[in-house]
């Protein structure tokens, strides 16, 4: 079990918060506000009631063309063979500038060849992270480029296609994953649908940042679990906001 937690060093688990890039329709432009309206079409004919004011504020947040992340939740493990001591260390980036909370990740991203890991990351963390970036002009680094590589080039796990075993058809709820593995709930409070409202009428993105945290330590303790470890393994947890790195 030693060389697995070695191995675990290179593993970067990852949540993004995204919100609306805007609280109201009315403060887009109105090339953007058009293009809206277009995707409102859309989403209202899979069945979504409401009008494109209404819509924006609900859905903006899931599509990176009209929204924006405010907070990157990571956290990454280290065993201590020594001491026989397993670390958790986590670290959130966060703020009301988009392009600076980019700009910081892309350095840890930068650090080393990491191995992302995220919950139905290849479907929408990584994608969005990707698109986000380069609106913010940011070059994407190594870890996500994707063009021109091979399948076993790219350095990404997700722990919903793990928990496919092939199965495409089949969506699993990070929740539920815990719920069936005894790992504690990330939901106190709080839970996706809620985090734009939460941020703009709330004023609540230190909430949301905490929120994020819980749902990475959970997606760990997730993978963990599918090498058959106990959802409740103990390690010690280091948070690197509180500790000032």
């Amino acid at each position: 079990m030693a060389n697995f937690f070695e191995q675990l060093n290179d593993i970067l688990f990852l949540d993004l918060e995204t919100i609306s890039g805007a609280e109201t329709l009315e403060e887009l432009s109105p090339r953007m506000q058009e293009e809206w309206r277009k995707k409102s079409q859309q989403i209202q004919q899979q069945g979504e009631d409401g009008s494109p004011s209404e819509l924006y504020f609900e859905k903006a947040g899931i599509y990176a063309e009209f929204g924006k992340i405010i907070c990157i939740g990571v956290g990454y493990f280290t065993y201590l063979r020594e001491d026989d001591l397993l670390q958790y260390r986590t670290k959130s980036f966060y703020g009301e500038s988009e392009h600076g909370t980019l700009l910081e990740f892309r350095e840890l991203l930068c650090k080393k060849q990491w191995v992302i890991c995220a919950h139905n990351g290849k479907e929408f963390d990584i994608p969005y992270l990707c698109r986000r970036m380069l609106i913010n002009r940011i070059p994407l680094p190594d870890v996500l480029q994707l063009a021109g590589k091979r399948p076993w080039e790219i350095r990404h796990l997700d722990t919903l296609e793990l928990w496919k075993f092939g199965d495409y058809k089949h969506y699993t709820r990070l929740d539920l994953l815990a719920s069936v593995f005894d790992i504690p709930s990330s939901k106190e409070g709080i839970d996706g649908s809620m985090v734009n409202s939460v941020y703009y009428k709330e004023n609540g993105l230190d909430n949301i940042r905490k929120y994020c945290l819980r749902d990475v330590e959970v997606t760990a303790r997730i993978y963990l679990a599918y090498q058959g470890l106990p959802g409740d393994l103990e390690f010690e947890i280091i948070n690197l906001d509180e500790a000032g790195a």
